[in-house]
């Protein structure tokens, strides 16, 4: 049906890999690469991780599988022997490599590098930094960055996202957003706005998923049980979110 026009035209047969997905995001200094705290995504717009793929429906971090052998395996496997190619092939890169891995039976496998932020991974991410980002973005420029700078808070960090009513089919604009103010004033709570627009004023919905609502807590789990918390103040005509944000977590 050439739903994807010329890019369509090409077909790339690839294994099959099974397993839990985790975003694991580093930055870049050209030689040397710094690992962000790691992120757990949920990619279907459905409980249970059913229906179609979407840009992603929430995500917290920590991930239940970031023990300290596993960031060390990852760094060791992915990041370094890609830093080593991309010099090899005379690029120096320097900025945010994101990876997503599939956690097979046999090891971390790439499904893919961004070379940028992730969504809603960062929203999860960010704020779970001891430090200010803005030195180690520039020890990445200047070729000096050092692992201290990106050590975490012992707090976990969680995302609901709202979405448009049928995202990520077709959705409408223009729908009235009510509640950010009292959602946003609740502690540790930030509501990051990306489908949104004002109109005279008020803001409106003006993308599929709409909201990145987001929470600190003690433990994933008051993390999630906040996220939802604050959610649930927000209201639009239409709005949707996944229900199960976190269902990986023991406990949950």
């Amino acid at each position: 049906r050439k739903v994807f026009g010329e890019a369509g035209t090409r077909l790339l047969v690839e294994e099959c890999l099974t397993g839990r997905e985790i975003s694991v995001l580093a930055l870049v200094d050209g030689q040397n690469a710094a690992l962000l705290p790691a992120a757990q995504d949920h990619k279907r717009i459905g409980d249970g991780d059913q229906g179609p793929n979407t840009g992603g429906m929430g995500a917290y971090s920590p991930a239940p599988w970031e023990t300290p052998d596993f960031r060390a395996a990852v760094l060791k496997n992915v990041f370094q022997p890609t830093l080593q190619e991309l010099r090899a092939r005379g690029i120096t890169y320097r900025g945010v490599l994101y990876a997503g891995l599939m956690l097979t039976p046999s090891g971390p496998q790439v499904l893919e590098f961004n070379c940028r932020f992730g969504d809603p991974e960062t929203q999860v991410i960010l704020p779970r930094l001891r430090k200010d980002l803005i030195p180690a973005l520039e020890a990445c420029i200047n070729g000096n960055l050092k692992d201290g700078m990106l050590e975490p808070v012992n707090e976990a960090c969680a995302c609901v996202v709202m979405a448009a009513g049928g995202y990520p089919g077709k959705y409408r604009r223009g729908d009235p957003i009510v509640g950010l103010d009292q959602a946003g004033d609740l502690p540790d709570t930030v509501v990051f706005q990306a489908g949104v627009k004002l109109d005279g004023g008020q803001p409106v919905t003006d993308g599929g998923r709409v909201l990145g609502v987001t929470a600190l807590g003690a433990t994933p789990e008051q993390a999630v049980r906040q996220a939802y918390r604050a959610a649930a103040m927000i209201n639009f005509p239409g709005a949707y979110m996944r229900r199960d944000i976190g269902h990986q977590i023991q406990g949950m």
